[in-house]
């Protein structure tokens, strides 16, 4: 049995371009059991902008489970954010995971924002400044819950959720400079904690659609902007070939392996 997972990420919603993705969504039920949202599902994280996310994003017909990114922080409504989104039936994530039973077996999902910090021999540390020492402890903190909420989950297939990168391989195209800006190593650690399928983030909009954990997870970049789409389909478990690859319509591109 297979199950089938949609995703996209930095969606930016505001009313100027509500109804962009929903003919698209509308079709999903045919193409997909559940849909992750990576983050950044709107400009400034505004409440309005949030009704915006719940009148696209909402009603579909297959469960959608999304986490935060940095631009749904700008207004300091997240409170006020996630009941929107909670209100119109989005499950939101935050250190925590959900369990799904789809029609190809039970897949969870755990998922955190992330931040910063670089990757392996080019990172921060919680060395000096209290200020530097409050940034890699957010890091941590934040990659701690997502081990702790893969680890938590009994599941047939487990797909960690972020917004932030968790490798360097899907930031190629954006600048050096910003790298620590765009991800941490920490939370490809997190993610290879646990027996995880796939890891899936948004963030980095110049970045790279395909990268792999330490461990030997697959990671995808679903920013919008990288994947051109929609959203992406990634159809996991079973007995399929690795890799193959193939269209869906249109609405988004459809990644398989087992």
């Amino acid at each position: 049995m297979v199950i089938r997972i949609a995703a996209v990420g930095d969606v930016h919603l505001d009313k100027d371009v509500v109804g962009r993705f929903r003919p698209a969504l509308d079709e999903l039920p045919e193409h997909a059991d559940v849909l992750l949202l990576a983050g950044d599902l709107t400009r400034h994280g505004t409440e309005s902008e949030a009704r915006c996310v719940a009148t696209e994003f909402g009603g579909l017909g297959v469960p959608v489970v999304t986490v935060l990114g940095n631009h749904d922080h700008q207004c300091d409504q997240v409170p006020q954010v996630v009941k929107v989104l909670e209100d119109a039936g989005i499950t939101v994530l935050e250190g925590d995971g959900i369990v799904l039973d789809c029609p190809g077996g039970r897949l969870g999902v755990a998922g955190v924002k992330g931040f910063g910090g670089g990757f392996a021999g080019r990172c921060a540390s919680d060395f000096g400044e209290p200020e530097m020492k409050a940034f890699v402890g957010t890091t941590t903190q934040s990659a701690d819950a997502l081990s702790a909420a893969l680890r938590g989950l009994d599941c047939d297939v487990l797909v960690a959720l972020t917004h932030y990168s968790p490798v360097p391989d899907t930031l190629a195209g954006e600048p050096l400079e910003i790298y620590p800006f765009l991800g941490s190593y920490q939370l490809g650690q997190a993610i290879d904690s646990a027996p995880t399928a796939l890891a899936l983030h948004g963030h980095a909009h110049a970045g790279t659609e395909r990268g792999t954990t330490p461990g030997g997870v697959r990671v995808r970049n679903v920013a919008h902007p990288v994947i051109k789409q929609a959203y992406s389909i990634f159809h996991l478990g079973g007995n399929l070939d690795q890799a193959q690859v193939s269209g869906v319509g249109g609405s988004g591109i459809q990644q398989t392996w087992s």
